[in-house]
């Protein structure tokens, strides 16, 4: 065990402590996603809304976390991750928790746009603040293991849908939202800016037009539209994926009870965490690009099967693979896109092109529930392949990265 863990049972106290600040802001945002997912049948049913509209909340709350994306990147660069990173958790926890007081569908989208802002801001200030205190050796695997708290959020946020809305309601899961607020504070007391963005900041002041030039603007360019195919292919296929276990059988789905579907999600999130923490791994071994582009194939192969087996046994083995390849590969793209910018202009480069991705995928909610309308669930969901395979495509493209000079260890 010390084998496997032993890069991070040595790192010092500012790595270890980077690692889990940014795992708790990824690990809660991802259980803020999540709670709307599992109580999305009861908040159509009590606000009258139509599968699509229900969709066009969660497309609504991607192009937010866009803005807030970029706007938080710049200011990561400018003012530090640390402060982005807590800012952005405040913003996204008070979000969540004052959707359990709306009354009406325009009052919930407004709460899902504010609350988009502050998930859309907290991936990219994390992750650069992982990156320049981890050195090259090691750096996929503590962004890898970064990226795994999206799991661990994930089924907690089912957990605590399985706990509290049998008892107390689906507005109650909603202002459980509200525990990130209480991680800022040890954030602001125990978090330190990395020593590289300091150096940085002090030498030049940074110049964000230059994403858009040369070099740099190519790798903005093949980043922001291969993440808006995977970001599509996810978005469409697990926003959904929640609904297809709980609707009935009539309507393609598997029927599950809510309890049930809780239960599966926790099981399936298993597999999501082994994708995310064995990518850093092979990464790190191997190359970076290829392994991305492997995950995406592999999970687009995976969907249709998942989407038309009707065994239980099976649909849980498919799904743990599933969640295994379709959300693994997230982990490269941490690590790519990390190692192919500057430090002075990181935080602004990640949170610029994981963004555009997510304003290209904000359609992808409403898109797989209109569809799902007119030919079921099944073959809505098995549409996500096109755009997985869309994704690897692109990704031919990018150069290899791999300790590049921008993120040396100091």
């Amino acid at each position: 065990m010390n084998g496997i863990y032993g890069w991070l049972v040595e790192a010092s106290q500012e790595q270890k402590r980077a690692v889990l600040a940014a795992c708790l802001g990824w690990m809660l945002d991802s259980m803020d996603v999540m709670l709307y997912a599992l109580v999305l049948g009861q908040v159509q049913r009590a606000m009258h809304l139509s599968a699509s509209m229900s969709g066009a909340m969660m497309s609504a709350t991607l192009l937010s976390a866009a803005v807030g994306g970029i706007g938080f990147g710049w200011f990561a660069d400018r003012f530090g991750r640390a402060r982005a990173l807590t800012t952005s958790m405040l913003v996204y926890s008070i979000a969540t928790a004052l959707c359990g007081l709306t009354r009406t569908p325009s009052e919930l989208m407004l709460c899902r746009i504010v609350l988009g802002l502050g998930m859309g801001g907290e991936w990219a200030s994390g992750a650069a603040l992982v990156a320049e205190v981890w050195p090259a050796q090691h750096r996929a695997k503590a962004l890898a293991l970064v990226q795994s708290s999206w799991a661990v959020g994930y089924a907690l946020g089912a957990a605590v849908v399985a706990l509290v809305m049998p008892h107390f309601g689906w507005r109650a899961v909603f202002f459980v939202g509200i525990a990130p607020a209480l991680i800022t504070l040890w954030i602001q007391r125990s978090v330190h800016e990395p020593e590289a963005w300091k150096r940085e900041i002090r030498m030049e002041k940074p110049e964000t037009r230059r994403l858009f030039q040369g070099t740099l603007g190519y790798s903005v360019l093949i980043c922001a539209s291969m993440n808006g195919a995977a970001l599509f292919a996810y978005w469409g296929l697990f926003t959904w994926l929640p609904r297809f276990l709980s609707a009935p059988v009539a309507e393609g789905g598997h029927g599950l009870s809510i309890a049930q579907t809780s239960a599966w999600t926790i099981v399936m999130q298993v597999g999501t965490f082994f994708g995310y923490i064995l990518f850093g791994y092979i990464a790190d071994l191997y190359n970076r690009k290829y392994t991305y582009i492997s995950f995406l194939v592999i999970a687009a192969l995976l969907v249709p099967v998942f989407a038309f087996v009707r065994s239980p046994a099976a649909l849980l083995l498919v799904g743990s693979l599933v969640g295994f390849f379709g959300t693994g590969y997230f982990s490269g793209f941490i690590v790519i896109t990390s190692e192919l910018f500057p430090t002075s202009l990181r935080a602004t480069a990640m949170g610029l092109v994981y963004n555009i991705g997510r304003v290209a995928s904000a359609t992808a909610p409403y898109f797989i529930g209109h569809i799902s309308e007119h030919a079921g669930l099944g073959y809505a969901l098995s549409s996500t392949s096109a755009a997985f395979l869309l994704a690897a495509l692109i990704a031919t493209v990018l150069p290899v990265t791999r300790s590049l000079p921008y993120c040396t260890p100091l």
